[in-house]
């Protein structure tokens, strides 16, 4: 079975490559990368731009937009961006920079780091990536739930707050990132209630392939993951992501097999990102 990642990074964020080496043991470069693919059957990926320091806010707010991938000088083949968006940053000059790599076809969609950045994701602050998502047809990705940083806000990363940018902006497909976790509930609904938003499955835990293993053994761990499963009732919705380096790929995706019927499995593994984020594959 082929496999899309809809959820990768590949950034020089010193938290990324720090998870990296001392909690997920893997090999954060574009030989880690390509070997984990090469081993799941892995043939695409879609990394979310990243130059957030996760944790220093006054730093964060300095960093320019587009955010893209800088962890080596080229992204590994199969590898499509989604640039991450600063609200600080989002003026005219960044518009112009955005709507050229969208027009060079450098970039698939645009991603929201709600939390970490202190606006609520209807926040007028966005209103010209909206627009541009709308004029381009491209999805924009948002991050929801738990955060990877004590300095974020929850308030703002909320799955709740999907729903009224999903009532506004009705021609912009919204994926909610991380299934909203821990509001998966929450989350669910609003994928339910609105045809413009999905779920991506990824960094719903992070850890290395023993912890891995050990949560996919635990019965009641999934339980809450198939009452949500069962509510949505459509596997469309539903479109895989590891949030990798941040755990490994291969043990990930087994345990994500472990929450979809398998006859829904090409779906949530391969055609839903294919259908959302429109790759060239």
């Amino acid at each position: 079975m082929k496999i899309i990642d809809a959820h990768v990074h590949f950034s020089r964020t010193p938290a990324l490559v720090t998870h990296a080496q001392e909690e997920s043991s893997v090999d954060y470069s574009g030989k880690g990368y390509r070997s984990e693919c090469e081993a799941t059957g892995t043939v695409a990926s879609v990394c979310m731009g990243s130059g957030i320091i996760f944790g220093n806010p006054e730093q964060d707010a300095a960093v320019a937009t587009p955010m893209l991938a800088d962890l080596e000088e080229e992204l590994p083949k199969g590898m499509f961006l989604c640039a991450g968006i600063n609200p600080h940053s989002l003026d005219e000059g960044a518009i112009i920079r955005l709507k050229s790599l969208i027009e060079a076809k450098q970039i698939v969609g645009l991603k929201i780091y709600a939390g970490y950045y202190h606006f609520h994701v209807y926040d007028p602050v966005y209103t010209p990536a909206y627009r541009l998502a709308a004029e381009y047809g491209i999805p924009v990705a948002i991050h929801s739930g738990d955060t990877f940083s004590e300095t974020a806000l929850l308030e703002y990363a909320h799955p709740l707050k999907v729903d009224r940018l999903a009532v506004t902006w009705r021609d912009v497909h919204f994926i909610i990132c991380h299934l909203g976790s821990p509001w998966i509930y929450d989350a669910t609904e609003v994928a339910y209630k609105n045809r413009n938003v999905s779920l991506d499955l990824s960094g719903l835990f992070v850890g290395d392939s023993k912890e891995v293993s050990e949560l996919t053994q635990r019965g009641y761990w999934m339980m809450h993951y198939h009452q949500a499963m069962d509510y949505l009732n459509d596997c469309d919705k539903l479109i895989f992501g590891s949030d990798w380096p941040l755990v490994p790929m291969e043990g990930y995706i087994n345990y994500v097999k472990g929450m979809i019927p398998k006859e829904y499995w090409e779906q949530v593994f391969y055609e839903n990102a294919v259908r959302v984020y429109r790759l060239p594959l």
